[in-house]
C-alpha cells in the first residue's frame, strides 16, 4: 500500500470514527466535499496545509494519517 492509499484509508477511518459525514468534515475543515471525497479515494495527493486542517478538525495528530494499517494475515 503506498502512502496515498494509506492516507486515504486513515482519513476515511478517522472521519467515520468521529461519525462525521464527508459534508460535515469538509465544511468544518474548510475544504470542498468533492476534494475530500477524492482524497478518501486516493485520487489526489494531499498538501501539508490540508493535512493540518484535517488533523485540527478531527482532533488527531497529523501522523495518524500516515500510520500503516496491518492487513489480516500479514506478519
Amino acid at each position: 500500500m503506498d502512502l496515498r492509499e494509506t492516507f486515504a484509508t486513515n482519513l476515511r477511518r478517522l472521519r467515520q470514527a468521529k461519525r462525521l459525514s464527508q459534508d460535515d468534515l469538509a465544511y468544518d475543515a474548510r475544504i470542498s466535499r468533492s476534494y475530500l471525497s477524492q482524497l478518501e479515494k486516493g485520487v489526489f495527493f494531499v498538501s501539508i496545509k490540508v493535512i493540518g486542517k484535517l488533523a485540527d478538525t478531527l482532533k488527531v495528530e497529523p501522523e495518524e494519517f500516515l500510520k500503516r494499517v496491518k492487513r489480516s494475515g500479514s506478519k
